[in-house]
């Protein structure tokens, strides 16, 4: 039997009474039910930060499939870009998938389609000089499906490839994902979509708490679909692709485990068009890629207010490495659609360069959509330019939303070193809130050169320097 002194009793005894206020509060007194789920989710600082690597990486296993190949010629889709091949592409899927799975191929030239479902154990692969060319009539992305559209649940156009429910898919080759969205097609819903009973309509439901089934859009609302998006699928792969003129967000898998995406290509200027956005998913890979985008080019979510905090998924394990930056918002980017959590993310040896680059590293949340936001890792990175912070990390994205609320987000164990930049704005730019300060960011062994305005931090605590530099000169705590 192991004994306990007196002090110590009364330790244990302490902080079982601090619990237990805590839960009766969240159960006894309206609105602290969210806090609650925030104060669940707050773990002590990873100690071992990069340790943690290996195991990740250990369970991320890309999903293998039968040697068998369903040319989608053989089911009835014409080259050329002129022939709609919608049908065909669903008939050789369904065919593979029934036969317990195997290569769904694409062949070189051009083939038009509309929206494409994914079944399980089906690798869709583009052979090199394979175009898979995406329609421009809305009406080829019906009937509505489940989607998140901003980290908000709906009932939307089918994303142009899509799965649901699905295990062991893949997207592979070395062809092209045209998406065909330009400044007369798709782009210009961005602006359209703020119509009262459009985007704004979406935020309310989101608010109010009405169930997926009854959130209905689609035809007539311009909520464009995103590119690629998996909904609750297990043992995803994304390998070598070039995807291009994406409508909305290019890769968006959402609620997925065990996800790799290795080796692929975006480029796109539209708006809104991040390159690649894990939402509320864990053991993911991001290797080997270029980013080239209209918004953040890796932005990791975990949902959007009362559905955030109510799917209660956090974004987790997550490793980014080896990949490049170009045009866009945030190089790697945390939120902004935040309300769930994210932890234990992991970044290294990136390279991030462009005049069209705004941040290197963007956190990002309000006291609307909240989250905890802890054990962030990044090293080993090297940016060229950005036009404005090396690091970014705010509590007051978007501050018109988050007027009269008080889900104050929580930011903590953010370690960013070796990181050596030439040209920015600002080296790092935090604002916290009073109610909620920034906590534990470490900046070791960074040299910031061509830095304007030097540093701009507010509302922050605990923050370490070691070894860091800005335009040759030491910067102390």
């Amino acid at each position: 039997m192991t004994s306990h002194t007196g002090k110590e009793f009364r330790s244990r005894l302490a902080a079982f009474s601090i619990a237990l206020t805590v839960l009766t509060l969240a159960v006894f007194t309206p609105g602290l039910s969210d806090f609650a789920s925030t104060w669940k989710q707050t773990k002590p600082a990873d100690a071992s930060g990069w340790s943690r690597v290996p195991q990740i990486l250990k369970r991320i296993v890309p999903p293998g499939f039968p040697d068998k190949n369903f040319l989608v010629t053989d089911y009835g889709a014409v080259s050329g870009g002129k022939a709609l091949c919608t049908e065909a592409f669903a008939k050789a899927i369904e065919a593979c998938s029934k036969a317990g799975g195997g290569h769904v191929v694409v062949p070189k030239g051009i083939f038009l389609t509309g929206a494409i479902h994914l079944m399980s154990n089906v690798d869709l692969h583009l052979s090199e000089g394979a175009v898979v060319r995406f329609s421009t009539d809305p009406k080829d992305y019906l009937p509505v499906v489940r989607v998140r559209w901003e980290g908000s649940d709906a009932m939307n156009y089918s994303p142009l490839i899509y799965a649901f429910g699905q295990e062991n898919i893949a997207l592979t080759g070395k062809g092209l994902l045209d998406g065909s969205a330009d400044s007369l097609h798709w782009w210009p819903w961005k602006k359209l979509a703020n119509q009262p009973d459009s985007r704004p309509r979406l935020m309310k439901l989101n608010d109010d708490k009405v169930p997926v089934d009854k959130r209905i859009f689609g035809e007539g609302y311009y909520l464009r679909p995103t590119f690629v998006e998996f909904f609750k699928c297990k043992n995803v792969l994304i390998k070598d692709v070039r995807l291009e003129k994406a409508p909305f967000w290019f890769l968006h898998p959402v609620f997925c485990t065990n996800v790799t995406i290795e080796g692929i290509e975006t480029n796109s200027n539209g708006p809104n068009t991040d390159g690649c956005d894990p939402e509320s998913c864990n053991d993911v890979l991001i290797q080997n890629c270029i980013f080239n985008d209209g918004d953040d080019c890796i932005a990791i979510k975990s949902g959007r207010n009362s559905d955030g905090r109510l799917a209660d998924a956090p974004a987790k394990d997550i490793v980014i490495r080896d990949c490049k930056m170009k045009d866009g918002h945030g190089g790697v980017s945390i939120g902004s659609e935040i309300s769930g959590g994210c932890s234990d993310v992991y970044v290294e040896n990136c390279k991030l360069s462009s005049p069209n680059l705004d941040q290197g590293l963007r956190i990002k949340s309000n006291a609307k959509r909240g989250g905890v936001i802890e054990n962030i890792y990044a090293r080993n990175l090297e940016i060229g330019q950005v036009k404005e912070a090396i690091v970014r990390i705010t509590m007051n994205y978007d501050p018109p939303e988050a007027k009269g609320y008080s889900y104050y987000p929580v930011m903590k164990n953010i370690v960013v070193e070796n990181v050596a930049s030439r040209k920015s704005t600002y080296g790092l730019y935090f604002d916290g809130l009073p109610q909620s300060k920034i906590d534990g960011v470490e900046i070791k062994d960074c040299k910031f050169d061509g830095v304007r305005k030097g540093d701009n931090v507010t509302n922050t605590v605990g923050l370490k320097l070691e070894h860091f530099y800005i335009n040759g000169k030491l910067v102390k705590e």
